[in-house]
């Protein structure tokens, strides 16, 4: 069952959480794929599929507040260059998507997106393993996603992802005490992780200032997995992580997607 998150669609917490944006740009690429997604009557989700092979595990990605999905053309060519098929997804409002953003219906669409994917990657026969991403506030349906539907997905990655959905309000200059919300209100990012066994990765900046990598530090220790990882990038904010790290940030979620699949590094020896 579906938690109800109407207290957090008041239009003051609506105006500082979303920033959407239309989408102009076309598919770049010969591995793209636009595909639409209708969550409810005259209200349809954008995707952009970015597909290198069947085999490969297949990451759903849910972005950050002022990001589309055209935003990730680019950087989408390094997760096929990787063997991983990078499917993006964007919310009400935002790139090709109709209606407009709501916490409740941000969390309530998530389910509707996961099952049209899983469906189509069956139906075209993608045999991978799902694995759900999520960063900023897209750890919010990220974790929604993963926590519902365990037995389907291999692991979740979140980037810049958030513990506490009060402290974040509070930083976005949002009077949550007026408003009177507490955190029991929120998205439950903690409750959610608590109840993880698959394998988890974690990357946040260290110097975020939106969100800071405490929050990274706490999400890490109430995840419930055996198999969980932490991966810290020293000098980097809120939106610097694949800046600092470049090709490295693909390479650590490689290492993780093949550790999901249980392949084994490769070993150089000298002669």
């Amino acid at each position: 069952m579906i938690k109800n998150y109407n207290k957090l669609d008041n239009e003051i917490i609506t105006e500082y959480l979303f920033h959407p944006r239309k989408e102009f740009s076309t598919v770049s690429s010969e591995n793209a794929i636009n595909y639409d997604i209708n969550v409810e009557n005259n209200v349809s989700i954008g995707a952009r599929f970015h597909m290198a092979d069947k085999s490969n595990p297949n990451i759903i990605f849910f972005h950050g507040n002022g990001e589309i999905v055209s935003d990730y053309d680019d950087i989408a060519v390094f997760y096929n260059k990787y063997d991983l098929n990078f499917l993006a997804v964007d919310y009400r409002g935002y790139g090709r998507s109709t209606g407009m953003p709501k916490a409740s219906s941000m969390i309530k669409d998530s389910h509707i997106i996961f099952k049209d994917i899983e469906k189509w990657l069956d139906n075209e026969n993608y045999n991978g393993p799902i694995i759900i991403m999520g960063r900023s506030l897209g750890s919010a349906p990220a974790l929604e996603i993963a926590s519902s539907y365990q037995s389907n997905i291999k692991g979740i990655i979140i980037e810049s992802g958030f513990a506490y959905t009060i402290k974040l309000l509070e930083r976005l200059g949002i009077p949550v005490q007026q408003l009177g919300l507490t955190e029991e209100d929120g998205f439950n990012n903690i409750e959610k992780i608590s109840q993880l066994l698959m394998h988890s990765l974690i990357i946040h900046g260290q110097y975020d200032i939106i969100i800071p990598i405490s929050d990274a530090e706490t999400l890490q220790s109430f995840c419930a997995s055996r198999f969980k990882q932490l991966q810290m990038v020293p000098g980097a904010d809120h939106n610097s992580i694949i800046l600092k790290t470049g090709e490295m940030y693909f390479k650590v979620i490689k290492d993780f997607t093949d550790k999901i699949q249980g392949k084994r590094k490769k070993k150089f020896f000298r002669k």
